[in-house]
């Protein structure tokens, strides 16, 4: 697949001619990452944007204390670092691969001059930052109100939302983050991740095999937690 073919299925290009997808394409570049690689950090200019072909990475802040805590996790199709660039600040947050990952790249000049010449990029990523407002929005009611078995549900339910595959009337998380990781996106212990979902498990909600979650019944799921 060509990085115009791909372009396509990103959000924010997905209502682009292909001529298009094949200009953006020249204008950007490849970087291959691989698993652990820091991409950008918090604090640091922000020179571009950057859009997953493959791989998948997590998005994270430090606390006061020092701990991480993460935001989210980002997957193929997926792009980050737009904030930077629109704002001319730093970066909020750091981005590192959770597995190798190849990004595409484009400069932060070149995609202001896209935003100019096309208004249709403008709308769709108003749209993709609006629907990201509201899922932080409603996550950090979810972490500040729920008990320790509401925060883990809220963040498996942003994981099959946002990495999670419909097969066979279930939803399937193939590669689940680690544990601790899984602790950093729900304010809360390895040990409380680990006992919440094997209680989940027990009680017919979720199948662990491995690294694979499975949710039973979605709704079903987020009707009881939400």
């Amino acid at each position: 697949m060509t990085s115009s073919e791909f372009l396509s299925y990103v959000p924010i290009f997905s209502d682009l001619p292909v001529e298009t997808l094949k200009m953006i394409e020249n204008i950007g570049t490849k970087k291959l990452h691989k698993k652990n690689d820091v991409v950008l950090m918090e604090e640091e200019a922000g020179t571009a944007l950057f859009v997953i072909i493959k791989g998948k990475v997590k998005v994270a802040r430090s606390s006061t204390d020092g701990r991480e805590v993460i935001l989210t996790i980002l997957s193929e199709s997926d792009f980050f670092g737009e904030m930077a660039i629109l704002d001319g600040l730093t970066r909020s947050a750091t981005v590192t691969a959770i597995e190798e990952s190849e990004l595409f790249l484009i400069q932060r000049n070149d995609f202001v001059n896209l935003l100019r010449e096309y208004p249709e990029i403008s709308i769709s990523l108003l749209q993709e930052l609006t629907k990201r407002l509201r899922s932080a929005d409603a996550k950090i009611k979810a972490l500040s109100l729920k008990d320790a078995e509401g925060k883990v549900a809220t963040v498996v339910l942003q994981l099959a939302d946002d990495i999670g595959k419909i097969k066979h009337g279930k939803v399937e998380i193939e590669k689940l983050p680690l544990q601790q990781d899984l602790a950093n996106m729900a304010g809360t212990s390895r040990e409380t991740i680990s006992r919440t979902l094997h209680t989940f498990a027990k009680k017919g909600l979720i199948e662990l095999d491995g690294s694979k979650l499975s949710i039973l019944d979605y709704e079903k799921f987020k009707e009881k937690f939400i």
